[in-house]
């Protein structure tokens, strides 16, 4: 974990996770820019939630700290060259790099304040510190990732079942899976299904869920391992996924 405190390579859209943090962390200032334009989105929705919902920091001081972050850490530092997957998960390196900014960052505007005002209290900044949470990623932040994760995985079996010609997949999929669990909606039932789509009979329409569910978990396992080091890292992963969207539905 981060203290509070070559040749330019073609890059491979398609690289593991791990691979870009090396090259973002290793290669020529060029290359690790367009790494970093890879890797950071991947991660601002769930940093800007840490910030905004679990410190309740409020959204444009949130924002501008981030900004800080990103220029003065990751970039101008190249706090990515620091990464190491045999200490942990990238997004956890981040995070407890993030929260060490962010302290030093209310404990320099305070000390600044202090000069201005000298007779001022001095106790204050512990009012205006946020909480820290180094032991592990909080809830917002893990629960953003894990959506993210899973979005994703949607995607990339939308545009699977598309480019196969098998929209047929996705669509059962989306109205008994996907739309019951992020809109609330309830599951198509079975003759409806047959009625919209056509279809020749409820066994049909089941055999096409079965198939885009197995569909799901293979890319779901895809895209996890993106972010894994070897098979059990990716089972590691999906573990989380489970555990994190369980913890969220109580």
């Amino acid at each position: 974990m981060p203290a509070c405190g070559g040749k330019n390579l073609p890059i491979d859209f398609g690289a593991t996770h791990w691979s870009l943090v090396r090259r973002a962390g290793q290669a020529s200032v060029a290359t690790r820019r367009l790494c970093l334009e890879i890797l950071l989105p991947r991660y601002l929705p769930a940093l800007r939630a840490h910030l905004t919902l679990d410190k309740r920091i409020p959204a444009e001081r949130a924002d501008d700290l981030l900004q800080g972050f990103i220029a003065d850490k990751v970039v101008e530092q190249n706090l990515v060259a620091l990464a190491d997957p045999a200490r942990g998960k990238f997004r956890s390196f981040l995070l407890a790099a993030l929260n060490c900014y962010v302290i030093d960052q209310y404990r320099h505007d305070h000390t600044a304040r202090r000069a201005a005002r000298p007779h001022a209290m001095s106790d204050k900044v512990a009012a205006e510190e946020p909480e820290s949470h180094d032991a592990q990623p909080c809830q917002q932040f893990e629960v953003i990732w894990a959506r993210e994760l899973i979005a994703q995985a949607l995607r990339l079996m939308r545009e699977e079942c598309q480019q196969t010609g098998r929209e047929d997949i996705w669509e059962v999929f989306e109205c008994r899976v996907v739309r019951p669990a992020f809109e609330g909606a309830e599951p198509m039932a079975y003759e409806t299904l047959i009625e919209k789509f056509a279809l020749g009979s409820p066994l049909q329409a089941y055999n096409l869920l079965t198939t885009g569910k197995r569909i799901f978990v293979r890319l779901l396992r895809s895209a996890a391992g993106e972010y894994a080091t070897d098979d059990a890292s990716v089972d590691e992963e999906i573990n989380d996924l489970k555990s994190i969207l369980a913890r969220f539905s109580r």
